[in-house]
């Protein structure tokens, strides 16, 4: 095989090769285009429930339902054991867009 031919393979084994890797490379997190939180509503407390020690106030808070944000009234959570506490749900900025961290206990 001649220099010239031996080049040329060379050449097109290492573009296909360069093709293959530039596959396994994992495209970047899409980041929803989401606009800001609007602002959180001012709400009234109703009676706590009957044993009013095991259960937590989980407060209002905006939810993204595909066209715009709804508002879900706050309500009263049961504990689920004693000393757990609530961690309240938010809205964070990560990663240039808005994402929802659900309410949970810790």
């Amino acid at each position: 095989m001649s220099p010239t031919m031996h080049r040329r393979r060379l050449a097109a084994l290492t573009g296909l090769a360069l093709l293959g890797l530039s596959a396994c490379v994992p495209p970047p997190p899409v980041v929803a285009a989401y606009p800001p939180v609007p602002p959180l509503r001012e709400e009234i407390r109703i009676a706590p429930p009957p044993q009013a020690e095991r259960y937590v106030w989980q407060p209002g808070h905006w939810v993204w339902n595909g066209n715009g944000y709804s508002w879900n009234e706050g309500r009263w959570v049961l504990r689920p054991v004693t000393g757990v506490a609530w961690e309240h749900g938010r809205w964070a900025m990560e990663r240039g867009g808005w994402v929802w961290v659900p309410p949970h206990w810790r």
